[in-house]
């Protein structure tokens, strides 16, 4: 389940549009440079379509063969435009385009591939910044930003919605944050929002890579309403149309009434006693003592995340209740970067689940016990000034 779930996450493919846009430009035209720069301009500005409609703007994200999974180049663009509008629009939507996703992910596979070329974290580095400096944009957007997060929704793509004020569900959403079975952490500002979620349902997400679907978003406090995917076109309409900005209403007014339970109602009681221990050790003994299928499963997913991922998972979280979100995605950038090696879990993970593919990840350290606290600390410690993530309010 879990590398199905990773798989999709991090879902990543090369364009053969771009190759064969390239082959056809240098069989007509004499500059080899010149045809490169405008294939990739060209696949750079289809990757995400920006519409103004009036007062509004909408931003969709167009890789739907990749599942809508980000990169770079996405990246800055949706950033350089949410600068501009802040002052210019009266509300930013922002979608996935197809059925599938909304956002699948960020390109964690090329950031693993460039660290077998010399100084190749240099890139690691510039995503993740480029990528938390606009989380923080998105979460201190001073005009309404609406979500609209129906299909599969991950990593990265989680960071493009959950900062905002709105997140729209549908019974198409799937929400997860699986990173630990990559050898990463939940990141994109997840310290933040997971470490808030009631009681301790946010390390149980974070910790397994556990999937919600549809209703269960909205019942979990990740998204903000449920609105039917049929219902999503007029929804679209009668926002963008909006005289006076009463979005709240309208949302409200698209949610058919709710009589759901929660998936993981029948099991907080023993989230909340299994998850409340004070290390990853004892949660997994007091779900071994559980001895109930459902504690049993839950012992098997973590058994197989890399051991490192899971300490540095948990401290991130239990420590990002008391933070705010600068200060949440100042440490996740400290810790992104010291997992931009060669020898580390990170890339061990990518490289079993997504380069070879052979789903036998060796981590290193091999067991928790063999995590101490010193190698957690290292991963926590403060980068030098110069390399610290810098973020500033979004005002311009």
């Amino acid at each position: 389940m879990m590398q199905s779930i990773v798989g999709k996450l991090y879902h990543f493919n090369a364009s053969t549009t771009l190759a064969r846009a390239t082959i056809r430009c240098l069989s007509t035209s004499g500059s080899v440079t010149a045809c490169k720069e405008a294939a990739s301009d060209k696949k750079n500005m289809d990757e995400v379509v920006i519409k103004d409609v009036g007062n509004n703007g909408v931003i969709i994200l167009n890789r739907p063969k990749a599942l809508n999974a980000i990169n770079l180049s996405m990246v800055k663009k949706i950033y350089s435009t949410l600068k501009q509008w802040e002052t210019s629009k009266k509300l930013v939507i922002i979608e996935g385009a197809g059925e599938k996703a909304f956002c699948a992910g960020g390109d964690v596979k090329s950031l693993v591939l460039a660290l077998n070329e010399p100084k190749g974290e240099l890139q690691g580095e510039q995503f993740f910044r480029t990528e938390y400096t606009m989380n923080y944009l998105i979460g201190t957007y001073s005009k309404p930003y609406i979500a609209i997060i129906s299909g599969i929704t991950m990593g990265g793509g989680v960071g493009l919605s959950i900062h905002g004020k709105y997140r729209i569900a549908t019974e198409k959403t799937l929400f997860a944050m699986p990173e630990t079975a990559i050898g990463l952490f939940p990141d994109v500002g997840a310290t933040y929002f997971l470490s808030r979620l009631k009681g301790k349902l946010g390390i149980y997400l974070g910790l397994t890579g556990h999937r919600l679907k549809g209703i269960d978003v909205l019942l979990a406090g990740i998204a903000t309403h449920f609105v039917p995917s049929e219902k999503l076109a007029d929804l679209k309409r009668d926002l963008l149309t909006l005289r006076e900005t009463d979005i709240e209403t309208i949302l409200n007014n698209y949610q058919p009434k709710l009589n759901h339970e929660f998936s993981l109602a029948p099991h907080m009681s023993q989230i909340e006693n299994c998850f409340s221990a004070p290390s990853v050790e004892e949660i997994i003994e007091r779900l071994q003592k559980d001895k109930s299928d459902w504690a049993q499963k839950n012992v098997e997913i973590l058994l197989k995340m890399s051991p490192s991922s899971l300490k540095i998972t948990k401290k991130a979280i239990d420590e990002g209740k008391e933070k705010s979100l600068a200060e949440c995605l100042k440490i996740e950038y400290r810790l992104a970067c010291t997992a931009l090696t060669r020898d580390g879990d990170f890339y061990e993970g990518v490289r079993a689940l997504l380069v070879d593919k052979d789903q036998k990840p060796v981590w290193k350290p091999t067991s928790l016990t063999d995590v101490t606290d010193e190698y957690i600390n290292k991963r926590f410690a403060t980068l030098p000034v110069e390399k610290e993530l810098q973020l500033y309010t979004s005002k311009l």
